[in-house]
């Protein structure tokens, strides 16, 4: 019998702290990766941004998500009318929460919309069975890496179906690339594998990424991956030292690509002038 935690329900399992080498993270190491100056706003200036419309209707599939895999795990009402209601209340709980500022209430509606379609297309269509008891849900793990002088690593498990496949849920714009789901997710499914391998003392059965895509008629895409091998976990604690070595350096740098066409930090990225307390 597996003894992995089962059903972690914190908005914030993982909290926050003032040294941002208190633990690494798969969106630590994400965030370092794709822009350093990026990382240090977030992470060590921790400047608080606005909740964007697309970042809201992310959060809230994946509260929706979690709470019909919890009722799933429980043996409760997991139809679709069931999680209608509880994305009415999630909606509205997360718009509050977030403090968000619509420019009409048209706008709102169309987000609203827009997100329950896409949640609503993927309970009709999801490829687990409704019946089928998760082994684990929004499971909080750490890992202790002192044998390899690193923080310890934490992280949350969207969802483990039985004998230990590991699912992430993301909601995307466009159809994704399955030929590059692996290398664009690398890092993040070698954190789940090293968190689950520490949980249960046996390795993962494989991935599964099941990529909600918000198009006109919404589409659910479903990639399969095989477990972590050895070289893959060996890069990816070469990535984590570096990510180290980074932070306590103080290397801060921009890098400048497609990505800051969605950055939160733009504006402070364009008066940085060379220096880390520069924003």
């Amino acid at each position: 019998m597996i003894s992995l935690p089962v059903a972690q329900t914190s908005s914030n399992v993982l909290g926050q702290t003032s040294d941002p080498l208190e633990y690494i993270s798969a969106s630590r190491l994400k965030c370092f990766q794709t822009c350093r100056l990026q990382y240090f706003f977030r992470y060590v200036a921790k400047i608080r941004t606005v909740t964007s419309p697309a970042l809201l209707v992310g959060q809230v599939v994946h509260a929706v998500l979690q709470a019909w895999n919890l009722a799933r795990w429980r043996g409760e009402d997991a139809s679709v009318d069931a999680m209608a209601n509880a994305f009415a209340f999630l909606w509205e709980s997360k718009a509050d929460e977030q403090k968000m500022q619509w420019k009409s209430a048209e706008e709102e509606e169309a987000e609203k919309a827009k997100a329950w379609r896409i949640l609503e297309h993927y309970l009709q269509n999801s490829p687990i069975p409704l019946a089928e008891k998760p082994e684990a849900v929004e499971v909080v793990v750490e890992r202790d890496l002192l044998a390899h002088g690193l923080p310890p690593l934490k992280g949350v498990i969207d969802l483990v179906r039985g004998g230990g496949r590991i699912v992430d849920f993301k909601t995307t714009a466009r159809t994704p690339d399955e030929s590059q789901a692996r290398h664009l997710n690398d890092v993040q499914l070698g954190c789940y594998a090293l968190l689950y391998r520490e949980a249960t003392g046996q390795p993962e059965l494989g991935f599964e990424l099941h990529h909600l895509v918000k198009t006109k008629t919404p589409k659910v895409v479903v990639t399969a991956l095989e477990p972590m091998k050895a070289l893959q976990i060996q890069k990816l604690l070469r990535v984590m030292e570096s990510y180290v070595d980074g932070v306590g350096a103080e290397d801060f740098v921009p890098s400048p690509g497609m990505q800051c066409s969605f950055c939160d930090y733009f504006a402070q990225c364009q008066r940085w002038k060379g220096s880390p307390l520069d924003r």
